[in-house]
């Protein structure tokens, strides 16, 4: 199994790889650092260290958290403070609870187009880089590879996705190492 740190450098070459080959065939530059849910910790601690060599390499980094624009979505629902008494008074109804935040997620696509808003944003910088952390907070409500299948067409930066999961075969991913093996990523698969 590789490490993180050999996984992360992979990664790096690819996309500078990729930033000499995006002159010339204007392709999505799509990537995944795939690596077990038992490293999400480590991840976390790695992210500034990372986010640092990228920019030391003359990438100008943005990073979109998963779990932050979830939460900054669900505070701005009208719903809110509804669901906070709800959950005051049922603390334990964790199907309730997840069912309303899937459909708060679902029905407004608010997540899709705050990641696409800022895809459209960095679009005219050459050094753009996106990384796109904290995927685990997607857990039971949605999965990356439907946004990223939205999302197609879109990615004129080069974007990387920080998997918590296991990877099967070159195309194939099992989200947290327990959702069933999807195939229908269209990116670049490092580690895992």
């Amino acid at each position: 199994m590789s490490s993180l740190k050999a996984d992360f450098d992979e990664l790096r070459e690819r996309i500078r790889h990729g930033r000499d080959d995006m002159g010339r065939s204007g392709s999505q530059r799509v990537y995944y650092l795939v690596f077990p849910p038992s490293e999400i910790i480590e991840v976390k601690r790695q992210t500034p260290a990372w986010i640092a060599k990228f920019r030391n390499e003359g990438w100008d980094v943005s990073t979109f958290s998963i779990g932050e624009e979830i939460e900054a979505i669900l505070k701005a629902d009208p719903r809110y403070p509804l669901w906070i008494a709800a959950d005051a008074k049922a603390p334990q109804d964790w199907a309730k609870t997840n069912e309303s935040i899937r459909n708060a997620l679902e029905t407004s696509g608010a997540l899709q187009k705050k990641l696409e808003r800022l895809l459209s944003q960095l679009e005219s910088s050459e050094t753009a880089l996106l990384l796109v952390t904290d995927l685990e907070a997607l857990h039971p409500y949605l999965r990356i590879g439907a946004l990223e299948s939205q999302l197609q067409g879109k990615f004129h930066v080069p974007t990387v996705f920080l998997y918590p999961g296991v990877r099967s075969g070159k195309t194939n991913l099992k989200f947290l190492g327990f959702y069933p093996e999807d195939g229908n990523y269209r990116s670049v698969h490092v580690g895992g």
